[in-house]
């Protein structure tokens, strides 16, 4: 009785609520019970409290002069190396976050060059674009897009 308890609890939180909150929401509905035995049944039951989510990374850098938007939306390509469109984005992942960055080649709509990083760093952006160069060769009158970001 008291293991379907500790799961329905653990369930109904969203599987955010380690042994501690759990043990509390027992003792609220009056079941009695030790903490170290709710530790017991979540760990008999392999659940887990899911990390919380420390806050979405903070915009470092400062802002240089933007540009015009020349691309503007025009995504239709005869040849390849003619336009490219890069972007980065980040991912939580069980160590912190992940940062990707890549760059992609408008006319096979394939990524021709990536990057990874711990750090939003510019440094990890321009690998992305530095691996599509030597991948693709160097292309001539190549247009380049981004969405301008902190990096």
């Amino acid at each position: 009785m008291i293991a379907a308890r500790v799961k329905t609890s653990h369930v109904t939180s969203y599987r955010t609520y380690d042994a501690r909150r759990v043990w509390h929401d027992l003792l609220a509905e009056g079941i009695s019970c030790g903490l170290h035995r709710v530790e017991r049944l979540m760990r008999q039951q392999g659940l887990r409290a899911r990390p919380r989510l420390r806050g979405l990374p903070k915009d470092q850098g400062e802002r240089s002069v933007i540009a015009g938007n020349v691309l503007d939306r025009q995504f239709t390509v005869d040849r390849q190396n003619q336009k490219w469109v890069a972007d980065f984005t980040y991912i939580w992942t069980a160590e912190g976050w992940l940062y990707v960055a890549a760059v992609i080649d408008l006319f096979s709509r394939r990524v021709v060059g990536w990057s990874m990083s711990d750090a939003m760093t510019a440094q990890f952006v321009t690998d992305a674009l530095i691996m599509a160069i030597w991948r693709r060769g160097k292309p001539d009158a190549l247009l380049h897009h981004s969405d301008q970001g902190s990096q």
